[in-house]
């Protein structure tokens, strides 16, 4: 029998392996400073592309007044205990009511954290009986939480409907069997690649299955629709979403998330979701902080129009430079390059070190070996200047990759 800690000792896994070099630098970084375009990044001050601080509101003025103004009436211990115990307020409430407005649904349960909703929600709804079918490059929170699923899961090809169609099909023959239901889940954009979930042709799937859609539109609210309701507003087809989770993590600056539905399905997560019965409600800070948020989002259209101007110039801009950027419909840019770890490693040193660039990179086994992704997060708060220089760098940068500069036997050191 193994010794577990030893065991763990000898596997660390396919990114913890390179802990030792990598902490600090390419893994667990620390930006300081104010919430922006630039911060500081071992001691010196960086262009952030990094950021999913989407409409600018990390550091806006009204938000900061807000956030300290209610940390002092406040502070975070109020209220103490879960919501269905001694954790409800008026607050509370009123951040519900203004969010299933917002997103044009019935109802609304907050949740701590965007992670945990994801994976308790699914957890909720099903039961052994049920059959999950989900998008195959689905984030890490649905995966997990499919893997708790007692039941049979499908997955279809990323954004493939024709799969799609097939295993509802195989989903179908099993639920009926089972006396089941179906619950099918994507995303309403795809936080790596950018692509938006094609949801407009899933809802159409409704005439021929009988299925419910689980949409999570973590990177869509706030950035995607006519007044940021998210991705099913941007595709005229939010009616047509039956569960839809949202996150404050990203377009609100702030931690926590929601799921909304129609009332009896909300009223049922709020009695039976694990994570919200048996863990402390948020508190009051952070919903008076989410309020907030969400009022300069309904008032200020101008921040989304903003970011939308910084996210057409920069993707436009890399793609006249001759750079891949998938296909990406969102803000998210994902710049797609041909190299191995050592190299993307080498690469990233230099666009810190030398042209002062931070940017996310992905790499094996996030992706196929031999392919990079530096992943660009545009915001309302960059600038065209912001742009240009950008795009200047990486066409510096990936001269150097293709004439074989970054070429190495190992990982950067730094």
């Amino acid at each position: 029998m193994k010794d577990l800690f030893e065991k763990i000792k000898a596997n660390r896994g396919p990114i913890g392996m390179h802990a030792k070099q990598s902490h600090g630098y390419f893994t667990f970084p620390k930006l300081e400073g104010d919430v922006g375009p630039r911060m500081i990044f071992r001691n010196k001050e960086r262009l952030n592309w990094s950021l999913n601080n989407y409409l600018g509101l990390a550091n806006h003025a009204e938000v900061r007044k807000a956030d300290a103004d209610a940390a002092a009436q406040f502070g975070f211990a109020l209220p103490m205990g879960a919501r269905m115990m001694s954790g409800n307020s008026d607050l509370h409430e009123q951040l519900e009511a203004e969010l299933s407005s917002f997103v044009q649904k019935e109802d609304t349960i907050l949740c701590n954290f965007g992670y945990q909703a994801i994976v308790s929600a699914i957890d909720c709804l099903v039961d052994r009986h049920d059959v999950i079918v989900y998008d195959a490059e689905s984030h890490a929170c649905i995966l997990d939480g499919v893997r708790l699923h007692m039941g049979k899961r499908y997955v279809f090809k990323h954004n493939d409907i024709e799969d799609c169609t097939k295993q509802l099909q195989r989903a179908t023959k099993l639920a009926e069997e089972q006396n089941g239901s179906i619950l099918l889940i994507t995303e309403g954009v795809f936080g790596m690649r950018g692509d938006q979930g094609k949801l407009k042709e899933i809802v159409e799937l409704k005439k021929k299955f009988n299925f419910r859609l689980f949409v999570d539109d973590a990177h869509g609210i706030g950035t995607m629709g006519a007044t940021g309701g998210g991705t099913g507003q941007e595709q005229g087809c939010q009616a047509g979403i039956d569960i839809y989770f949202g996150t404050f993590a990203k377009s609100f600056a702030l931690i926590g998330g929601f799921v909304s539905s129609d009332e009896q399905i909300v009223e049922y997560l709020r009695y039976n979701m694990r994570s919200q019965i048996f863990a402390k409600s948020l508190p009051l800070t952070l919903v008076v902080g989410a309020l907030k948020r969400l009022e300069l989002m309904r008032k200020h259209p101008e921040f989304k129009d903003k970011l939308w101007e910084i996210t057409r110039a920069l993707q436009n801009g890399l793609k006249k430079a001759g750079f891949e950027i998938g296909s990406t419909d969102s803000p998210v840019t994902p710049v797609f390059m041909n190299g191995s770890i050592p190299e993307a490693t080498n690469l990233i040193l230099d666009l810190r070190e030398n042209y002062n660039i931070f940017c996310s990179m992905v790499v094996y086994p996030v992706v196929p070996k031999g392919m990079i992704i530096l992943r660009l997060i545009p915001t309302a708060v960059h600038t065209i200047e912001d742009v240009n220089y950008t795009i200047d760098a990486f066409s510096k940068i990936v001269g150097k990759l293709k004439s074989g500069q970054y070429v190495s036997d190992k990982i950067a050191a730094f």
